[in-house]
């Protein structure tokens, strides 16, 4: 029987369970296989109005897959850690689509209007796209066209909420509605309001083209930053380019919306920060020596980064003329200076009836250089140089206070530095009084210092030093050259017989003990040699009744030295016991004695002498070195002893508005009171030195006291020479005369801001301002602190109500009389005062003055009254006493940009 026909009913079933397996599993996934494609079922029912989808295809190769597929009898594991990782998708994005993200937010709701494309965001809406910030109420964003428009609501009151704001790099606009598209960058606004520097545009459309480019179309440009400004400039059209300029057609001035009949075939107006030539503009003054006058013009140019020049002149009718040349130089982190030229061809009125004008040609040079101590670290060089004709400042007009300055100086200095131990410093010095004419010159001064060392001091130290190794010594070396001459008779061969030279040596050698419980000793010893160019003699003349001079030049030299013991402690006194309810906690008291004993020998001795000086037979002692650069040496044996006392007290309060530290407060009621004199045990007679008396105090932190006088324990005669008796004796007590003496006081006071707050920002924007500004050198400080006492209405501060400065000082010496005769007590006495006070919000008025006590007269007093008005400043500048009388009125705005655009008129008058 055949059994080819024959089907088991087992094997048949299974058949048919790997067919119905095959048909389910045929779709399904393996543990890690890759799909070819993606499938968009879910995307059947999507309306077909849509032209494209938005959402790119992802198509996924397997060549990319980081995951491998697992063969068939694969044993490995599941996780291949040394597997190259790779993107899993490979994007292809549309020609159309943005290159960078967009992101939106909104604070009460987002719409998404599917069948336009639109996103709509309301309330506090914001796009941020690359570095440009878009906020509104509401924002329209159409995700075809790229497009934004950004508009704002009004609120029951009609109050405008979420006013549109785009802010671009470094530009900021505000607008009714903003249209801006993402993909050309471009937009347009309508009433737009935005800043430029210091300048402030508004435009009833204004189209963006590109980041830093604007057109404007019925625009007004000011630096008033108020939505109706005070002042502008109106234009129909106008093009800006961001940080840098704008230009416009047919322009003209409007103040408080009302047009000035001045029209201008176009404008320009510069945007951009940082340096850029130009012309100056001058200022039109009236003076009654020089006449009608203009001030200030010139040019300015920029020569490079480093380099820069200013050109400036002044021209008045009478046929006077100034100019001024200043450049200014920088490199960064290495040096910077400023240099001024100046030449003045003065013709003013004269007062000789010979003559209608009188004409004097002065100059003035000033020079001011600081190097970077990063540039060259141990080296540095300065200049400070202001020097010129003696009548320079008298001819400088509307300058009260360059009038009055009768000294010039100047000091130019090269140091270098080896480590701690080696200093030299070389220097050329000038000073010259404008009164009588005089220089001096000090050309070259070189000091040459070796500090302190210890050459017993072992390389290593081991324990504590021994007493010995504490032994130190140093020098000090210092040479001068010295020319001397007054203007009236300049001559070479006067400097030749002018020039001295001289130097000076001085070798300190010191011994630092330990201290013997509260005292602490110091022993030293001390060599000084002086060198000398020439010697200056004095001699009676009997036929002519009178002291002649005789100079003899050469090398000479004197030399001095001297043994010193030196002993100083302090004692500590404090008082505390004062009532719970006292606001007076406690009282201290500082006493520091000093004590020294000293040897000197009468090395000198040869170097003095004893001359008749007048006809009543009164001999005085001079040294041949008088009159020297370095000065003579001490004439005389001396071993005796010094002493001093210092005295500082202190006293601790209650604060009734400070919580910190407790609540108390310190107050020093006394910096510094003592004495220091000296007494010569081996002297024949005035054995008692002058006592030198001394006071520092800041009283209540607001008045600062120094005092200082020179006591005198002998009694004189009627010409005014010593004797040697003491002044209390006789059975009347006196302490002594006082030969010279000075004392300078000085306080201020002002009341507290009206806006706390911003005086805050004020002192931060300064202090933010001064961080970003070049160092600025003394003569600078100078320039500055004198235009601001030239033009004290330009920075009046209406924040501070009030404020006061005042200060005395009193100073007189006894002096030696030119012709020997006897003495003269020359007493200097002044009050200088300052202050200002707010007449209204905005009103300021305000003086400074100077009273000479010695003449009893006022001799010099500026007035200023100053007018508050936001963009704009009126000053009026008034110093009715003076060498030079003027009056001054100016209105201009407080943009620096528009410093220039200004009404100015001034007017002088002579106090010759």
């Amino acid at each position: 029987m055949s059994k080819r026909g024959k089907n088991s009913l087992k094997y048949n079933f299974l058949l048919v369970f790997l067919a119905c397996l095959l048909t389910i599993t045929h779709h399904a996934a393996a543990h890690y296989p890759s799909s070819e494609s993606f499938y968009n079922t879910l995307t059947l029912l999507q309306d077909s109005s849509l032209r494209r989808d938005t959402v790119p295809v992802i198509k996924i190769t397997p060549a990319n897959d980081t995951i491998p597929v697992r063969l068939p009898g694969d044993t490995t594991s599941r996780r291949d850690s040394l597997a190259t990782v790779n993107d899993t998708f490979n994007l292809k994005l549309s020609k159309d689509s943005l290159d960078a993200p967009v992101e939106y937010s909104a604070m009460d709701s987002m719409v998404l209007d599917v069948p336009t494309n639109k996103i709509i965001l309301y309330s506090k809406g914001n796009i941020i796209y690359k570095d440009m910030n878009l906020t509104a109420d509401s924002i329209e964003m159409d995700q075809d066209s790229k497009m934004v428009t950004a508009t704002f609501r009004r609120d029951s009151l009609g109050q405008i909420v979420g006013k549109p704001r785009m802010k671009q790099s470094e530009s900021t606009m505000d607008a009714d509605v903003i249209r801006y598209n993402f993909e050309t960058q471009r937009g347009i606004t309508q009433n737009t309001f935005t800043q430029q520097g210091e300048m402030y545009v508004q435009g009833e459309r204004i189209k963006k083209i590109n980041e830093n480019e604007l057109f404007a179309y019925r625009g007004i440009i000011t630096t008033c930053n108020y939505d109706i400004p005070h002042f502008n400039f109106r234009t129909k059209k106008m093009k800006m380019v961001n940080k840098k300029l704008a230009v416009t057609g047919p322009v003209h001035p409007e103040f408080e919306g009302v047009p000035v009949p001045v029209y201008i075939p176009f404008g320009y107006f510069p945007m951009s920060q940082g340096r850029h030539s130009g012309l100056l503009p001058p200022e039109f003054t009236a003076n009654e020596q020089f006449g009608l006058g203009l001030e200030g013009l010139g040019y300015y140019k920029v020569i490079n980064d480093n380099l820069d020049i200013t050109f400036r002149s002044n021209v008045y009718s009478y046929g006077g003329w100034a100019a001024f040349v200043t450049p200014t130089y920088r490199k960064r982190y290495r040096y910077n200076g400023s240099l001024n030229l100046a030449v003045q061809s003065s013709r003013i009125l004269s007062y000789d009836a010979k003559q209608e004008f009188s004409t004097t040609r002065t100059y003035n040079v000033t020079w001011s250089h600081t190097m970077d101590s990063r540039a060259r670290p141990g080296t540095n060089f300065s200049a400070s140089v202001n020097a010129g004709s003696s009548k320079f400042n008298q001819f400088v007009a509307n300058n009260p206070t360059r009038n009055y300055s009768n000294q010039m100086s100047s000091s130019i200095t090269y140091s270098k530095t080896w480590g701690s131990l080696y200093n030299l410093t070389a220097s050329a010095n000038h000073s010259q009084n404008n009164i009588d004419g005089r220089y001096n010159i000090n050309l070259p001064t070189i000091a040459f210092t070796v500090n302190t060392f210890y050459p017993l001091q072992k390389k290593e130290f081991i324990g504590a030093p021994k007493w010995y190794e504490k032994l130190g010594i140093g020098l000090n070396t210092n040479v001068a050259n010295q020319i001397t001459f007054f203007d009236s008779s300049f001559s070479l061969a006067g400097l030749i017989d002018t020039m001295q030279w001289g130097a000076q040596h001085s070798i300190p050698i010191q011994l630092a003990l330990p201290q013997l419980g509260p005292l602490q000793i110091a022993p030293g010893i001390s060599f000084q040699e002086k060198w000398y160019s020439r010697k200056f003699e004095r001699r009676w003349n009997d036929a002519l009744n009178k002291v002649d001079t005789i100079i003899d030049k050469g090398f000479y030299s004197s030399r001095d030295v001297s043994f010193s013991l030196g002993l100083s402690s302090a004692i500590f006194g404090l008082y505390d016991r004062f009532g719970p309810k006292s606001s007076l906690r406690a009282i201290r008291h500082v006493i520091r004695p000093t004590f020294s004993m000293s040897y000197r020998p009468d090395v000198a001795r040869k170097d003095f002498y004893a001359t008749q000086i007048d006809t009543n037979k009164n001999f005085y002692r001079f040294s041949y070195y008088d009159g020297s650069i370095f000065g003579p040496v001490s004439e005389g044996e001396f071993g005796g002893i010094g002493f001093g006392l210092d005295n500082n007290i202190e006293i601790k309060v209650r604060s009734k508005s400070d919580t910190t530290d407790g609540g108390i407060k310190k107050i020093r009621l006394l910096d510094g009171f003592g004495f220091n004199g000296s007494y010569n045990f081996l002297a024949d007679s005035f054995k008692l030195s002058n006592i030198t008396i001394y006071l520092r105090s800041t009283l209540f932190e607001k008045i600062n006291i120094t005092a200082g006088a020179t006591l005198d324990p002998y009694k004189i005669n009627e010409n005014g020479f010593r004797q040697k008796q003491y002044a209390w004796d006789g059975g009347k007590f006196s302490p002594g005369r006082i030969t010279s003496g000075n004392i300078a006081i000085s306080t201020s006071f002002q009341s507290k801001a009206a806006d706390p707050e911003k005086q805050k920002r004020d002192a931060e924007e300064l202090k933010g301002l001064n961080n970003n500004l070049p160092p600025v050198t003394l003569d600078e400080q100078y320039a500055q602190m004198d235009y601001i006492r030239q033009n004290p209405a330009e920075f009046a501060d209406f924040n501070i109500p009030w404020s006061v400065n005042l200060s005395y000082s009193l100073s007189f010496t006894r002096d030696f009389n030119a012709n020997y005769s006897g003495f003269t007590t020359r007493i200097n006495s002044n009050f200088n005062f300052n202050g200002d006070f707010n007449l209204s919000p905005k009103w300021k008025l305000g003086m400074n003055g100077y009273y000479d006590f010695r003449s009893s007269q006022i001799s010099a007093l500026t007035m200023f009254l100053s007018r508050e008005m936001h963009c704009w400043q009126l000053s009026i500048n008034v110093t009715p006493v003076g060498l030079y009388r003027s009056f001054n009125i100016s209105i201009n705005p407080k943009s620096g940009l528009l410093r220039d655009l200004k009404i100015n008129r001034s007017r002088s008058f002579t106090s010759f």
